[in-house]
């Protein structure tokens, strides 16, 4: 075999690989899509991170009056504050309400970018995801154990870490990492481990 036969064979091998991978990461991409509009529509599973209140609109009439667009944490001290300020602050604040609160003046949701902007991160990241399976030999099993790792890892690293410190309920996002990759790494394993 000479070089130009090695060079076209090597061309040939590389481009049915990436052809592969972009296939791979395309589709695993939309099966992730597809699992976080289930679970945010119909199946419901975070409707624990939304609960209703029939006060709602009592409530944003008075945060429209008393907040500009942010995230606020209550209570909390001014930027600037002392560590003395804040250690008193949080010595009175023990056993006491409080609250995080993400505000906006104008609900601006404009559902097809956002999908799409949702779609487009998800190929990203099976992408990535891929990368890492391609520098590993591993077969349908160690690609679907890989995939509920790196699921599991994504989610003690964001919302279980969160979830430590602002008490809130993240189970639907464990399920979502769990059951998302767990379909993913499903795909990625019959498609990237097929000879």
């Amino acid at each position: 075999m000479n070089i130009v036969d090695l060079t076209y064979s090597l061309h040939l091998t590389l481009s049915k690989s990436m052809k592969k991978t972009l296939i791979a990461a395309a589709i695993g991409g939309l099966i992730m899509f597809i699992w976080q509009f289930l679970s945010w529509t119909i199946i419901d599973t975070h409707r624990p991170m939304q609960n209703y209140t029939p006060k709602q609109q009592e409530i944003l009439d008075f945060l429209s009056n008393n907040l500009e667009d942010g995230a606020y944490y209550l209570p909390t001290t001014p930027t600037g504050a002392s560590m003395e300020e804040q250690q008193k602050l949080m010595e009175t604040s023990m056993g006491k309400p409080w609250a995080e609160i993400r505000y906006h003046k104008a609900l601006n949701a404009n559902m097809p970018l956002n999908m799409a902007r949702g779609l487009a991160v998800n190929i990203l990241v099976v992408l990535l995801f891929c990368s890492f399976l391609l520098n590993n030999s591993l077969e349908f099993k160690g690609i679907l154990a890989s995939a509920l790792v790196f699921g599991l890892i994504s989610y003690l690293i964001t919302e279980y870490t969160k979830q430590i410190w602002f008490e809130t309920n993240s189970i639907p996002d464990l399920i979502d990492a769990i059951v998302g990759w767990g379909l993913v790494g499903s795909w990625l394993g019959w498609w990237l481990g097929r000879k």
